[in-house]
């Protein structure tokens, strides 16, 4: 309880009391104001028994408090090393908490008891972080430690939603099939701390354990695994661990049916017009890419000479400019050679397309935009430092969270005369087996680790119709 809280309420209470007696008549009364919030987390006043008891026999351990306090998301917070078979309970009353263990305890071994962020006093909520206790069932307290930190291969960035477990068993099959005898958490930063240990040999494996069984149930799941094992000592090295998921394969783009339900209800009508959507902008084509539409639904079939390329106002040919159905059959591709601020026209002619429903143009159909001009875009040139060209780099180009350019590098710099504006963050993929893309790592079997990517700290601005330069150092 707060004791210091408890004797300045009495006296408060005191002192009005006091003005209400010796004041003649009617008074008004004003009410006295209140002080400082509290926001000092809950201390331990006792524990029973005490932190690091050695030769542990008992069953229940208990935490005295200096004020009430509530115990919330034990089981999203509570770590217990060794990891128990049974979870221990958990009960809390005033200011008083009590762990009663279900499991048998091992002989001669070091457990540690950490609450996270689950205790909080009563009133205020202030978090009593990282509250850890710790026993021994021996005559020592294990004291050797295990540090390092988990990166996501293909970003260079963190998941602090990770675990990282130790095993003792060599078998890959034992991440699949047992629990761990340790685990721990992410910090914001990616790192990690094992306390306590053993001088043993560990397996280090990390996963995001989204069912909270501590264990690699499918080759879909985020995971790691360390190269080798790792044997506990007095300068035990620290470990990194590159995490890695399959690689996604993109999705067909899928365009949402224009809202159109309400009115051909009410006309008795049935909208049989093929539908798309295109990737021009504000009615402008990128002189960098390649024009496409996207349809709602696959095509049944295509014809490439029922749909053609003209521009300028005399709607003049255009040579040497192709149109093609993708894969997924839900996308065609046009590929040009663009001119800067120039009028294009695409003329497609009502069975140019059908798709999966049947659904055709009701006539033929004229398309007309403009391409950007020279001036929107900025010249770029990147000079880096420090960067191993033996581990076949590939720089790219990153824009909210997605990479829209790959240039493998032959040379310390890069340079492109016209380059889309933007403030990119930039990544180097070293690409081990030069195919242009990350891959991702393979556990069973083979145990090969995934391509790494690493994070360029510093973070570019291309401005239009300037000549943008950079030298990097990695």
């Amino acid at each position: 309880m707060n004791y210091k809280g408890l004797i300045s309420s009495i006296a408060i209470a005191a002192i009005v009391s006091g003005g209400l007696i010796s004041s003649p008549g009617c008074a008004n009364v004003v009410p006295p104001q209140g002080g400082p919030r509290d926001s000092l987390p809950p201390v331990l006043i006792n524990a029973e028994p005490g932190d690091s008891t050695r030769n542990f026999q008992g069953r229940k351990v208990t935490f005295v408090f200096d004020e009430f306090v509530d115990v919330q998301n034990v089981q999203e917070n509570l770590i217990v090393s060794p990891l128990p078979k049974q979870n221990p309970q958990i009960d809390f009353r005033l200011n008083t908490v009590t762990i009663k263990l279900k499991d048998s305890l091992e002989s001669n071994t070091t457990y540690t008891f950490d609450f996270g962020d689950a205790i909080k006093d009563f009133n205020e909520g202030n978090v009593l972080k990282k509250f850890t206790y710790t026993f021994s069932t021996g005559s020592y307290i294990d004291s050797l430690e295990l540090n390092g930190k988990v990166v996501m291969a293909e970003t260079g960035k963190v998941d602090s939603t990770l675990i990282v477990m130790l095993y003792t068993n060599e078998k890959d099959s034992a991440v699949i099939t047992e629990k761990p005898l340790y685990i721990t958490k992410l910090d914001t930063k990616g790192g990690f701390t094992f306390k306590n240990l053993p001088q043993k040999k560990f397996y280090v494996y990390a996963l995001k354990d989204e069912g909270g069984s501590h264990k690699y149930y499918s080759d879909k799941m985020t995971f790691a695994f360390a190269d080798k094992p790792v044997i506990t000592g007095d300068k035990t090295e620290p470990i990194t661990l590159y995490a890695y998921a399959p690689k996604q394969t993109a999705p067909p783009a899928v365009i949402a049916p224009t809202s159109n339900i309400g009115r051909n209800r009410i006309a008795g009508a049935v909208d049989k017009r093929l539908k798309y959507q295109t990737n021009l902008i504000a009615n402008q084509q990128d002189l960098l890419t390649n024009f496409y539409m996207n349809f709602d639904q696959p095509l049944r079939s295509f014809d490439s000479t029922k749909i053609l390329l003209y521009t300028d106002s005399t709607y003049a040919a255009v040579p040497a400019y192709s149109f093609k159905k993708d894969s997924t059959n839900r996308k065609i591709v046009l590929t040009y050679s663009w001119k800067e601020n120039t009028v294009y026209h695409i003329i497609m002619q009502k069975d140019f397309a059908e798709d999966s429903s049947g659904l055709k143009l009701l006539k033929t159909d004229t398309l007309t935009f403009i391409t950007k001009k020279l001036a929107e875009y900025g010249g770029l040139k990147i000079k880096f430092r420090n960067l191993d060209l033996a581990k076949n780099p590939v720089l790219l180009f990153v824009l909210n969270e997605t990479v829209v350019k790959s240039i493998p590098l032959k040379s310390n710099e890069f340079a492109e005369t016209i380059f889309l504006p933007g403030d990119y963050e930039l990544r180097i993929l070293y690409d081990d087996n030069k195919n242009g893309t990350w891959d991702p790592g393979q556990f069973a079997g083979k145990h090969k680790q995934p391509e790494i990517v690493r994070q360029v700290e510093r973070k570019i601005t291309v401005k239009p119709a300037w000549q943008n330069e950079f030298e990097i150092a990695l």
